[in-house]
């Protein structure tokens, strides 16, 4: 069931979960986010330590300029002294050998005047030596100690402003109306090659777009999210008022349930599968051929009716339809049967004429239950005659015929949304107990989803 459309769907699917993958940027992963906190703060620090660095080194150079600034002055009273010191010299050597008597001792303390006063140039220039030294050591002893701490300190505040503002902004690019509308448009001619209504696929359409456009998501998640919006939107395709034709039937006594459709759909068949079905749970049926058009539709459900034991009400062929379906539907009430069904000429929706006939028995009948009775495998057509059909006769429930050979399985996806009617049974082949109660799983697994 639907493998063509199974195939051709996955290909398509993955084909656009790639593409919006690929418009999607990556994500950072939480390992990359703790190294990209770690090595920040580490950065930072560096930085800072050669900032304090540069701001200790800048006093330094104004500290020498300063010492240089005052060393030039010191330097010319030294060179003043000197010559004060020579020209005493020249005097004393003179006095000296003017007065032989003075001894050496006097001229070795007069040397020593010239030692007195360089001593606290030298004590002066010593604390500023010692200050540089020290300044070094406090630095490179402060340095380690103080990354550190600081690290330890201001890492969990960092990490934290980091995370809140990436779960706020989970990806870097979000996916535009425009990109999606591109990137839909094959999935969207799939959907049309398989027989899905052009309404279906604006529903399917509209909730990709509400879950994938302008919102920002985890490239490694959007295939899930596709997929599980895909799901969501089959479950609400479903989402109309089921029916359980057993429970209903035993409300009423006899329970009237006319079957429509269009020629070769399968109605004769459907009809004498509900009646199997019907007979298993202990509800007898009486069958009205009411299709007095079509050729040997008579003896069809003579046959069917022989080979399940039940009472089939039948005039000539050409007679009124309604009248059929009248006989038949006294004679339940007389021979107290619980269920009559009625059959009724396959018609085109288009044949307006045929269309007023089967108005007229309906109208005449007054079926407790109106089914339409249609061919899944010819998908669009399958949806409009339905929607016909409603309007004209007004449907309660589907059944979908022949889906066990619906390679495509669009009629199965739109019918019921477009209808807003439940589909009852889709019918597996031409045994009387093929006939599968309709579960929108079915649909879901059955397009590889």
């Amino acid at each position: 069931m639907f493998n063509f459309f199974k195939d051709k769907f996955k290909k398509v699917l993955s084909k656009f979960s790639k593409e919006v993958e690929e418009e999607i940027e990556e994500a950072p992963k939480p390992e990359e986010i703790q190294e990209e906190i770690k090595e920040k703060p580490v950065e930072e620090k560096k930085k800072e330590v050669k900032e304090k660095e540069v701001i200790k080194e800048e006093p330094k150079e104004e500290e020498k300029k300063i010492e240089e600034a005052e060393e030039k002055p010191k330097e010319e009273e030294k060179e003043a002294e000197e010559l004060k010191e020579e020209t005493k010299e020249e005097e004393i050597k003179k006095e000296v050998k003017e007065e032989k008597g003075i001894k050496e001792e006097e001229i070795e303390k007069v040397e020593e005047t010239k030692h007195p006063e360089e001593k606290p140039e030298e004590i002066k220039e010593k604390p500023t030596e010692e200050k540089k030294k020290e300044i070094k050591e406090v630095i490179e002893e402060e340095k380690p100690e103080k990354i550190e701490e600081e690290l330890i300190e201001e890492e969990p505040e960092k990490k934290k402003g980091f995370f809140q503002k990436i779960t706020e902004v989970i990806s870097k690019k979000a996916l535009s109306e425009k990109q999606f509308d591109e990137l839909f448009f094959e999935l969207e001619v799939v959907l049309m090659e398989n027989n899905v209504a052009v309404e279906v696929i604006e529903k399917i359409k509209q909730d990709l777009k509400q879950e994938l456009v302008e919102k920002p998501i985890l490239r490694r998640k959007v295939k899930d999210i596709i997929i599980e919006t895909l799901k969501k939107s089959l479950d609400e395709l479903f989402d109309v008022d089921k029916i359980n034709l057993i429970e209903k039937a035993k409300e009423k006594k006899p329970f009237i349930i006319c079957f429509v459709g269009i020629n070769g759909s399968g109605k004769t068949t459907t009809i004498a599968k509900i009646c199997n079905l019907l007979q298993k749970n202990n509800l007898n049926c009486v069958l009205a051929a009411a299709d007095t058009f079509r050729a040997a539709s008579i003896e069809q459900l003579q046959l069917h009716a022989d080979k399940l034991g039940v009472r089939m009400i039948k005039h000539d062929y050409g007679s009124d339809s309604a009248a059929v379906a009248y006989d038949a539907i006294k004679y339940a009430q007389a021979k107290k049967q619980d269920v009559v069904l009625i059959d009724t000429a396959g018609r085109l929706h288009s044949n307006v004429n045929l269309m007023d006939e089967v108005k007229k028995l309906v109208r005449v009948a007054n079926p407790d239950l109106t089914l339409f009775v249609g061919e899944s495998i010819t998908g669009n057509d399958c949806v409009e005659q339905a929607k016909k059909f409603d309007e004209i006769v007004g449907i309660d429930g589907i059944i979908l015929t022949k889906s066990d050979v619906d390679e495509k399985g669009g009629a199965a996806i739109s019918v019921s949304y477009v209808t807003k009617k439940p589909i009852l049974y889709l019918g597996t082949g031409q045994e009387y107990d093929d006939l599968k109660e309709f579960d929108p799983e079915i649909i879901i697994s059955g397009i590889g989803l």
